[in-house]
């Protein structure tokens, strides 16, 4: 019986096998241009154009940067990739990952561990990094749902938590084009990279 085909091939011209993903057929341009076109919040969000989980990295990036100041440019390059496995596979709302069960969270995993190596970072995020990142991505979850989703600041504080002001004093989102969000996230990568 013949495998069904388990690789996608990139703009780069990378076949990246999703089953067994391996750091040589990853490329930053493949993950920004995905991360790009991908929406948050299945979408459903107010405004001309998608809040992009590229737009979202970069927020969760700079908010890690204000809970994390003294934060290493590998700290900091972790929290923006926290998400760059869903290049490939998209970004599903929390229900929508549970419904699917752990399957969905292995091959999460096995993307971000060859995306890691890829860039010089630990295959595993060392767990007190993961937490920072986390607190960094509930902030700008809280951003978004309050400023593009409709929600109330009581329904966010329900779902995210309660948010230090100082994390997030001073951030309004903007929609901007998939272009142009995909080259900032590319620039931050190489600024990151070269601080490495």
């Amino acid at each position: 019986m013949k495998q069904p085909r388990a690789w996608q091939r990139m703009l780069s011209g990378r076949r990246l096998d999703l089953l067994d993903p391996t750091p040589v057929d990853i490329e930053i341009e493949d993950i920004a241009h995905g991360l790009a076109f991908v929406a948050r919040w299945n979408g459903q969000t107010m405004g001309d154009y998608p809040y992009s989980v590229a737009e979202h990295s970069l927020l969760v990036e700079s908010i890690f940067g204000r809970i994390a100041p003294k934060a290493t440019p590998q700290q900091r390059m972790t929290a923006l990739l926290h998400d760059a496995p869903e290049y490939v596979i998209g970004d599903m709302i929390s229900p929508v990952k549970t419904a699917v069960g752990p399957g969905y969270k292995e091959l999460d995993k096995r993307l971000e561990a060859a995306i890691h190596l890829r860039f010089g970072l630990p295959a595993e995020t060392p767990p007190a990094l993961k937490r920072q990142i986390k607190k960094a991505d509930n902030v700008s979850a809280w951003l978004e749902a309050t400023q593009l989703a409709g929600f109330t600041p009581a329904e966010a504080n329900k779902f995210f938590g309660r948010i230090p002001s100082e994390w997030h004093d001073g951030l309004t989102l903007q929609l901007r084009p998939p272009k142009d969000v995909r080259a900032d996230f590319t620039n931050r990568h190489a600024e990151l990279l070269g601080q490495l």
